[in-house]
């Protein structure tokens, strides 16, 4: 299938790893101008070679810390000169710390709420301006199953992942009229450094080995096993695309079945 996304700029936040770097690299394999975004300049240095290799294709970088405005404009407004415009806007971030209700401060839900919410919020509004001249666009928004069912210990991700997920609720009607379609894609147990951190935290909390936190939670995934983030990667470029035409204001899970809710 034709994704049409040759030549379309493609601005990918939290690109350098993990499930951004996975949809980046599909995004150039189609033959899209990727533009990546991190805090991590090493990250960059390596997931910019790494694509590279695999595709043949030349991406940009830029430093960026999605919690903080001035370098969400900065880096939307470099990789907009770079490549004369933006047309795929893939909103992402690291989530915020585990724990629970009582485990959190202010301070705690402040950072998560610059980072996972207000984060996105901002880089839409940086991004629209130039869909609209563009007389179209696409926005995915990365977050989680939670959206659809809590996570045990994950409240932070839980409240504001929902509310990015209402937002592309709110802007799918608001900016049909422009052409943009925006989507929710939520990740569940997908093989990157994330999850293993989580696995990890846990298994200290519990006393439990990783492997045994490992083998309980692929118990749960109908499909038996963690997914590969190669294969959340491609789901995102489709949506990300503009084969994608009637498709907006949707959550897209990628879990393997776990979630069993309706």
């Amino acid at each position: 299938m034709d994704l049409r996304l040759k030549g379309k700029s493609a601005f990918v936040a939290a690109g350098s790893k993990g499930l951004g770097r996975a949809i980046a690299l599909e995004l150039a394999r189609e033959g899209a101008h990727v533009t990546i975004a991190s805090r991590s300049a090493e990250h960059l240095s390596e997931a910019k070679r790494a694509i590279g290799e695999a595709t043949g294709v030349e991406i940009a970088t830029v430093k960026m810390d999605a919690s903080k405005p001035e370098q969400i404009s900065r880096a939307l407004g470099e990789a907009i000169e770079t490549f004369g415009g933006l047309d795929v806007l893939i909103c992402n971030a690291g989530g915020p710390p585990g724990g629970r209700f009582d485990d959190m401060a202010d301070e705690d839900w402040q950072k998560a709420f610059e980072l996972n919410l207000l984060g996105t919020i901002r880089m839409i509004r940086e991004a629209l301006p130039y869909m609209r001249q563009a007389g179209g666009g696409r926005i995915v928004n990365l977050t989680s199953t939670s959206i659809k069912q809590p996570i045990d210990g994950l409240i932070l991700s839980n409240v504001l992942r929902a509310g990015v997920h209402a937002l592309t609720k709110t802007l799918a009607s608001e900016l049909a009229g422009d052409g943009i379609l925006i989507n929710t894609l939520a990740p569940g147990r997908i093989a990157t450094d994330r999850i293993r951190e989580l696995d990890e935290g846990r298994a200290a909390k519990t006393g439990m080995s990783l492997e045994e936190i490992q083998t309980e939670n692929e118990r749960q995934i109908p499909l038996g096993r963690l997914g590969d983030p190669g294969e959340f990667g491609r789901v995102a470029a489709f949506y990300a695309s503009f084969a994608n035409t009637y498709v907006t204001g949707q959550a897209i899970l990628v879990d393997g079945g776990s979630v069993k809710a309706l």
